[in-house]
Parts: C-alpha cells; structure tokens; sequence
C-alpha cells in the first residue's frame, strides 16, 4: 500500500491523506474501503473484486451468523444460480418487484435458449418449486434450510460493498405448517440479526415492521433492523420475511395434515448481505480509516517489532515467539515482520482498524513487558507478558463494549422527534438521522414524503408508546395508529 508516509516511531502521526469525514462522507467510505484493501471494483459495470482482508471479514461474519443460524435448528444447503423464467412469472408481485434488476441469460452453447434463465435476485422461487416435491405430509414440516451464496442484481447506481449488482449473502428459506408458526419463525430470525447486529458488529439497531410501500415484494409481512450510518444516513442491515401462503399457493406447496385435510404451507424468507461490512465501515470509521469490533476483525491484536541494533532482533523476535504460542487459539494475532519503519506500520494497522496494536522493543523484552495500544480510543497500557493470556482478551472485550456503547449514543443524539411536518423537512435537509414521527400507515402520504424529502419510512418500530399512540399523523393530520421512523437511506 503507497497512503502513508514513514514517521518516527514516537510521533503520534496518523493516516494524513483520508478525506476527512466531514467534508465528504462519501468519499472517505470509497477512499477507505480501497486503501485498507476491503475491496476493488471489476470490469463488469457494477461489480466488485473482494479482496483477502475484507473477506476475512465476511468469513468471520458467517462464522458468527451461522452458528447462530444452527442454534435455532436452521441447516444449509445450496440451490441453483439460474431460475427459469415461468418460475418467477408464477408469483405476479414477486417478478413486478424484482423485473428492473433481473439479468437474464438467453444463450448456452452457442445456442438460445427454449426458456430464458434468470440469474437469481432472490431464490424464492426455485425454492418454492422444490418444497413442493419435498413436502407431502406434516410430519415433512418444518423445513429448515440457509444457503450462503452470491445473486444479482441490475443496479443502475452502486457502490462497494452497499449496492453492488453481485453481492454475496445467506438467505434462509423455511416452511410450516401455520401461519403462526412461519411468523414464530420469522420473528426468531430477525432476533437473530438483531443479536449478531448489535453483540458481533457492536452496531446498535432499531427492530420493527416494514411498511407496505416497503415491504418484500410477495410477503405478508417485513421486518427489519434499521441501523444509522456516521453521515446521520440509514442502512437496512437485514430483513425478515413473512411470506404468508403466497408462495405456497403459486407453486402449489401443500401437505396433508393430521386431520386428514390437504392444506398449503406458510414459508418465510430473511437474509443479510454483505452489505453489513459497510455498515461496520461507516459506523465505526474514523478519520484514520477502519475500525473493527473485535469479534469480526480478520486480525485482534497486531504485533508490531521494534529494534535498531540487529544485536536485539533476535531478543525482540524471541519474545513475539514465546507471546505467539501462548495465545495461540486465543487471540487472531498478526506479526509485521515487515521491512518498513514502525511509524509506517502503525499507520498500516491504524488504516486497517485492527482492534490492538501490540509494541515489542527491546526495554519491553527487559521488563518483561508490552504496549498495548487501542485502536478505538489510542489508549495505551504496559502489560506483563505473564499477564498477556488473560489481559489481551479483557482488552478486546472491552473495545467490544465500548464500541457499541459509543454507536449507540451517536443514534440517540442523532435520532429526533417532531410532530411539525416542516420541522421534519428541516431535520432531513439539514441535520439528518432518524426521525421519530406519529403516523397514520397512509401509503400514498408516504410516497409523497419520499418525493418531497428523499427520506423514506425505514421501520416501524417494535417500541411503540404504552397504552398505544395519541395524536395526529405528522402529514395527513388523521389520527395516528403507530409512531415510524423516517430517514435517508442507503
């Protein structure tokens, strides 16, 4: 990487060339996720090359995901990439929300096709057709199943890693006996995305419903953990689908029931994308670049050799090796055995957002010791190498904490309340975040909101006000039967 110039080794210098955040949110996410190698863009419009150290990070978001996945009985499997196209036409709604962004093959083998292949936007559909095939009796029920892969997507306007024509995701499809328990289901999902959301990526998030305009198209019912970006912008982390029997109905998923009678399933949907390592960038960055929470950073702690007579490499490299086997399993840790200056590397490591930086000179192998460094506050503490096993993964924990803690009183200032519509305007132009309105669930009041402002609702919160909502809707003045949060959006 060419961003940072060499510094002396006590200089507290940082990375210097980073678009400040303020000036332009935008461009310091684009110059970020670049320069600290998350990502580069492709030859194919809209697309992007994930490189190895912003995979890390989403290998370790799938770790995380899917084990909770597992908790709750969920299996994975994988279906096809290419969906005929009778098969997205048999759920109307479904392919009238999806038709602008679906790409579709036409020739195979130099030949075309009898029946034009879509490359999946969402796998519902093909899902849909083989639960049919599955399904025959109750005892067949609940079906269970995730599948991590890639889908596209037509997008006209994208950026890294939050809208890319190819993203890669887990979606996770299931089918039920009843309604309610599809919605049990669909409910647990969404308490799984918020769990990982706010205890993994340490990113505070608002949990509720969809509205109609906003909803999946073909569901009964959206959910959504809503999550406010460090430019007062909010990002869909992740969705959950009630699908009611629509899907059922379309591609005949029934099974006969104990009573005797045949009866159609109730599936649900939900997915997070790879769009989460955005929201880990642009709500935990800071003029410096990244900074990772601990239990999704490709590396916890980076330990950074420091000697100028080469009489005390040897003592100095000793010592990293005895702290290496002592944490191994324990710690994620890497050493730089670079040969550029200390001063480059802390900046290196700075730009990356790894949690802890770990100082070794030869004082340090005397005293028995190192520096601990914090990437999150730059706090530094000496620790007994003796004390390294059980103080090093304290540290992290702490950094953990006191990120979420920190995103999480950035959304409180950031989130206002108003029962003017002009104020409402006002805040969206001027001073952004999420607002807090009463709201009369007007579908067409909505629509004109978004053409006014450019702000849309983004959830309906799960916290609503005790005893129910009293006033009237922010815009159409009738009574108001819900207090929504509004916001621009990602």
């Amino acid at each position: 990487m060419k961003v940072n110039a060499m510094v002396n080794v006590n200089d507290e210098k940082y990375v210097e060339d980073i678009t400040d955040q303020d000036d332009n949110f935008s461009k310091w996410y684009n110059q970020v996720v670049r320069k600290a190698e998350l990502a580069d863009y492709a030859p194919v419009r809209g697309c992007m090359i994930i490189r190895p150290y912003g995979y890390a990070i989403w290998e370790n978001i799938q770790q995380h995901m899917d084990a909770r996945f597992k908790e709750t009985g969920v299996v994975n499997a994988y279906f096809p990439l290419l969906i005929p196209r009778s098969f997205l036409e048999r759920e109307a709604e479904h392919i009238e929300g999806f038709a602008p962004e679906v790409a579709w093959v036409t020739r195979g083998g130099g030949e075309e096709l009898e029946e034009p292949l879509a490359i999946r936007p969402t796998s519902e559909t093909i899902i849909g057709h083989t639960y049919a095939k599955w399904v025959q009796s109750y005892r067949d029920l609940p079906i269970l199943i995730n599948q991590w892969n890639n889908v596209m997507r037509w997008e006209k306007r994208t950026s890294l890693f939050l809208r890319t024509s190819e993203f890669l995701w887990q979606e996770g499809h299931t089918a039920h006996r009843t309604l309610a328990e599809a919605e049990e289901r669909t409910q647990t999902m969404l308490e799984v995305y918020r769990a990982f959301a706010e205890e993994d990526a340490a990113i505070p998030v608002i949990v509720g419903r969809k509205s109609e305009n906003e909803k999946f198209a073909g569901a009964l019912r959206t959910y959504s953990i809503e999550a406010l970006m460090g430019d007062g912008k909010a990002l869909q982390a992740g969705t959950s689908h009630n699908l009611g029997h629509n899907f059922a109905k379309s591609f005949d998923i029934q099974y006969l029931d104990a009573d005797g009678q045949r009866k159609f399933c109730a599936t649900t949907s939900w997915g997070v994308s790879t769009r989460m390592i955005g929201g880990i960038i642009m709500v935990h960055g800071d003029k410096s670049g990244l900074i990772l929470p601990p239990r999704l950073a490709p590396y916890q702690a980076v330990i950074v050799p420091i000697w100028r007579k080469e009489a005390d490499k040897e003592a100095v490299t000793s010592a990293i090796d005895r702290i290496q086997k002592m944490l191994k399993g324990k710690v994620r840790l890497k050493v730089d055995m670079s040969e550029n200056t200390p001063g480059w590397k802390f900046n290196e490591w700075e730009l990356r957002g790894v949690p802890v930086r770990m100082e070794i000179g030869p004082r340090d192998v005397q005293n028995n010791s190192v520096v601990l460094v914090r990437r999150d506050s730059r706090a530094k503490e000496v620790v007994s190498v003796d004390a390294l096993e059980t103080r090093l993964p304290a540290l992290l924990e702490e950094v953990q904490r006191a990120l979420f803690q920190r995103a999480l009183e950035f959304q409180a200032k950031n989130t206002h309340a108003t029962d003017s519509y002009e104020e409402f305007k006002r805040i969206i132009a001027e001073d952004r975040g999420f607002v807090r309105v009463k709201w009369a669930e007007d579908s067409q009041a909505e629509l004109a909101i978004k053409e006014e402002t450019k702000a849309t609702l983004r959830v309906i919160p799960f916290d609503q006000p005790e005893g129910g909502v009293k006033g009237k809707c922010i815009y159409t003045g009738k009574p108001a039967t819900c207090e929504a949060i509004f916001a621009r959006a990602y």
